[in-house]
């Protein structure tokens, strides 16, 4: 929690396996929520807990790359809720225009600004302690970022280069508009592939962007020119987030999905269905329900699931323990996968009659090692711009999320696989594995390679 005046608050809500944050915002009394989650229950536990009244739910833009929570939380509050006027959208809602301001309690005033960019019709919000005082934060959404902007590629091809030059003069709007010490409150930039680049920082004020973010230094140009050049892929599912938005997403449903037996499990896989492991890969490695995949709720599940899956594939989720199936559900329904098929919790003794499948496990030491006395066939799975930043001399690369189409380029016998620290490549080897292949999962941080003596490229520039 924050302060940005004696008595006002906000509140972020972190979501970092999508790289999003929402934030409350509150007087000690009166409060609002800007871009909500859809489980909205971390938000209705917290008004709870400080005795607060929403009043309004605001809403950046229509969002890509997570389900809402806006229209549930406003249903289940009776607080306004506040998208853009321009939006198409199949629900009520207070719609809102450029210039408005909202009263929030006696103290709270937020005034709405345009920042087309992200999207057409992308409202950031300034927050002012009173009537005519000057503004003290902006809540930003996919406009001005920390380090960056949101991406302006989403909405299609034919949209890109209006949409980036909208971004560059809405930037300049919030920069020209706002004092240095208004602090920045963005909700994409923390890992979203919504953001067209990466910043380590965890907060920021509009001073600091000015002195350092590229879109309040270059000039239209340049900045166009270099983030487009930029932007690599982004998730699959993303392509079915925003028709959810606008037709107005129900109340998540979190409770336990249909419990299955081995039977059952079996008859899943053969039928083609996605029966998903979400153990540590250390542990699915030692041995797993031939045929399943493994994508681990230590890591980034959702996005990497929704970006592989086929879209309504009927999903099964297995889990050690009811409470490692539960964090799956609420990742999931972040991304509009509501309701898995069935689960089960225990080991794969339980999951399965036949024999557990195996497949071995290395660091980068041992693939050096082995590299030294034969050629060794190795797969990266890392994204292209990833590779092109450095990889290993000789290996191939298979961005994960083009695997399943691509698996006929893997060598038939052995191969052995790796990305940035061992997440990616289980999920990889799980496909694999199922594929025939005989894989050997690299389980090691990129950073080791060179290390180990494995010779490594280097971009250059």
């Amino acid at each position: 929690m924050s302060d940005v005046a004696e008595g006002l608050h906000v509140v972020p809500l972190d979501t970092p396996s999508l790289g999003d944050r929402s934030y409350v915002v509150h007087d000690g009394s009166a409060a609002f929520v800007v871009d909500p989650q859809r489980d909205i229950d971390r938000v209705l536990e917290m008004l709870d807990r400080e005795r607060l009244t929403l009043t309004h739910v605001l809403e950046t833009h229509v969002h890509n790359d997570y389900v809402t929570g806006g229209l549930a939380l406003s249903r289940a509050t009776g607080a306004d809720y506040v998208v853009s006027a321009r939006d198409e959208v199949a629900f009520r809602r207070h719609p809102v225009e450029d210039g408005e301001v909202l009263a929030v309690g006696d103290r709270i005033r937020v005034e709405a600004v345009a920042t087309p960019g992200h999207t057409f019709h992308h409202l950031s919000y300034v927050l002012r302690d009173g009537d005519g005082a000057m503004g003290m934060a902006v809540f930003s959404g996919g406009s001005l970022l920390y380090g960056s902007t949101g991406r302006p590629d989403l909405l299609g091809a034919e949209h890109t280069d209006r949409l980036a030059r909208l971004q560059h003069a809405s930037a300049r709007r919030l920069g020209a508009l706002l004092p240095d010490g208004a602090a920045l409150y963005p909700t994409h930039g923390f890992g979203s592939f919504c953001a067209a680049s990466q910043s380590r920082a965890s907060r920021s004020t509009i001073g600091e962007e000015r002195a350092s973010n590229a879109v309040l230094l270059q000039d239209e140009v340049d900045y166009v020119r270099d983030l487009l050049a930029g932007l690599g892929p982004w998730p699959d599912y993303y392509a079915h987030i925003a028709p959810l938005n606008t037709a107005g997403p129900a109340a998540a449903d979190l409770s336990p999905p249909r419990a299955v037996g081995a039977d059952e499990i079996r008859r899943r896989i053969e039928a083609g269905e996605w029966v998903v492991d979400l153990r540590h890969r250390s542990q699915f490695a030692g041995g797993h329900v031939p045929g399943s995949y493994n994508f681990g709720t230590d890591g980034a599940f959702a996005t990497n699931l929704g970006w592989l899956i086929d879209w309504n594939t009927p999903l099964t989720l297995l889990a050690a323990t009811p409470d490692d199936l539960a964090h799956a559900q609420r990742e999931l329904v972040r991304i509009g996968i509501d309701r898995p098929s069935g689960a089960a919790t225990g080991e794969p003794r339980q999951w399965s009659e036949h024999e557990p499948a195996r497949f071995d496990q290395a660091d980068f030491a041992a693939l050096a090692a082995e590299a030294a006395v034969r050629d060794v066939p190795v797969l990266d799975v890392r994204r292209a711009d990833e590779f092109a930043a450095g990889h290993v001399v000789g290996a191939s690369n298979i961005p994960l999320h083009e695997l399943r189409s691509r698996i006929g380029e893997v060598p038939n016998d052995e191969v052995w696989v790796h990305c940035q620290s061992g997440y990616r490549a289980s999920i990889a080897a799980s496909f694999l594995l199922t594929a025939g292949r005989r894989v050997v999962a690299v389980d090691d941080h990129f950073a080791a390679a060179g290390a180990a003596g494995l010779p490594v490229t280097v971009a250059s520039g």
